[in-house]
């Protein structure tokens, strides 16, 4: 029993111990990998966690923030100050920012115009004067194979591609359902962000873009894009391209691509006629089902003829022996597990053989009888215009003139030397007395 106490002792002794231990501990809270491209700026987000800070805070009359590179060790050779509030240094870099408030526990840093020497480690140290507090942080001091890490920037000349998923989360997508396209890119400049932008949006798409945090607080740019899948989007090859400022150079583009598989019930259902849908008597036609339809090996076709309730054939084609008894209108449709269609119909006709010989001739009987008939009323017109012209010539004859007129057969042209003796008019021309009528 005694052997019992003195174990149990133990015990809560080493554990008043460890939580002594731990009470006295700062740490801070940094990625343990940031990535940056050449040219553009990354931000390191940093908070940081000092026991009793509220109270040291009110014996600081100077609060600093101070980063150093490849060491953590202040004022060593070993080290590379890089930046330090208290007196605005920068070396090595065109500009760093610190944009949290030490004072709230934040120390996120913004460095600018980053290039490839820049990869390196980092380390955040707080000093509070007048020697209040002063240390170099690091991301895990309960763990001594990681005491000497805190920040890793990885400089890259080309960005990663986007992350491109879809919801849900299965390879082929039923016609109408919603499916959603999700494009993340990190955005280890959040003052500068990429820009996302799709190759292919659907009709019915709705798309949102917003900058979200991340667990270890860096930031990453998310465009999302929902629709509802249609056939018209079935094979489309849909890409997410994702574009950083930089400011040595143009700007960098990377993108990832996914092929959108959508299923969907028959689409676009025709007959077609081969040789033709008129054809003589005694000849083969073949009728051809035409679809467009997922699992196009799985779609089965029914064949219908006008007023006919029984199904004709369940093939994509059927072929007939033209008749007069097998005329008419035929159309099909096509099935599959998602729905199905049905055609329009088409005529399939008997051709008369001397129906084009017809034409041409009722076509030239025509022409010719139109042609008579105008030439009729030409003929009639040009009469009509002769004895009108007639008329108003004998309105002309004045009263002192004597108009002949002659009777029977008369070649006038052949009369010579005439003369009027009497009531008779005669030519030396003519050995008969042609007579003649004075209208008064």
């Amino acid at each position: 029993m005694a052997k019992i106490e003195i174990i149990f002792f133990i015990i809560i002794s080493s554990s008043v111990l460890l939580h002594t231990h731990s009470a006295d501990v700062y740490s801070a809270l940094l990625p343990n990998t940031v990535t940056a491209l050449t040219g553009s700026c990354v931000q390191i987000p940093c908070t940081f966690d000092v026991p009793d800070f509220d109270e040291k805070l009110q014996n600081t009359k100077h609060i600093y923030g101070i980063w150093m590179m490849k060491s953590p060790y202040f004022n060593k050779e070993s080290s590379l100050l890089v930046f330090n509030s208290s007196e605005n240094i920068i070396q090595g870099f065109s500009h760093i920012e610190m944009i949290g408030n030490l004072q709230k526990r934040n120390c996120t840093t913004v460095f600018y115009n980053i290039m490839m020497n820049h990869s390196d480690t980092y380390y955040f140290r707080l000093q509070m004067e007048p020697d209040v507090f002063r240390a170099t942080f690091n991301t895990n001091p309960d763990d001594s194979s990681d005491s000497r890490k805190t920040v890793r920037i990885n400089v890259m000349d080309s960005p990663h591609p986007p992350e491109l998923s879809i919801t849900p989360h299965v390879s082929k997508h039923v016609e109408g359902t919603s499916v959603s396209l999700r494009c993340s890119a990190e955005a280890p400049c959040p003052k500068k962000p990429p820009t996302l932008s799709w190759s292919y949006i659907p009709s019915s798409a709705n798309i949102t873009t917003q900058i979200q945090e991340k667990p270890d607080k860096t930031q990453s740019v998310i465009s999302t894009m929902t629709f509802n899948a249609s056939y018209t989007d079935h094979k489309k090859n849909i890409s997410c391209t994702v574009t950083y400022p930089t400011h040595i150079s143009k700007d960098t583009t990377v993108e990832n691509t996914i092929t959108l598989q959508v299923l969907f019930p028959p689409k676009k259902t025709s007959v077609s006629v081969e040789p033709s849908a008129s054809v003589s008597v005694g000849t083969n036609v073949t009728l051809t089902c035409n679809t467009k339809g997922s699992h196009s090996k799985n779609i089965s076709y029914t064949w219908y003829r006008r007023g006919q309730e029984t199904p004709l054939a369940w093939n994509k084609n059927i072929t007939l022996i033209v008749t007069h008894n097998n005329t008419g209108w035929y159309f099909c449709t096509a099935q599959n597990k998602f729905g199905n269609q049905m055609s329009e119909e088409i005529q399939l006709m008997i051709k008369e053989h001397n129906g084009s010989s017809k034409s041409v001739i009722y076509g030239c009987t025509g022409g010719l009888l139109t042609l008579l008939v105008l030439s009729a009323v030409f003929v009639y017109c040009v009469r009509m215009a002769s004895s009108q012209n007639n008329i108003r010539e004998k309105d002309q004859i004045a009263d002192d003139e004597t108009l002949i007129i002659f009777y029977g057969e008369t070649d006038v042209s052949k009369l010579k030397n005439c003369f009027i003796a009497g009531t008779n008019f005669r030519c030396d021309e003519l050995t008969s007395t042609v007579q003649y009528t004075q209208v008064p």
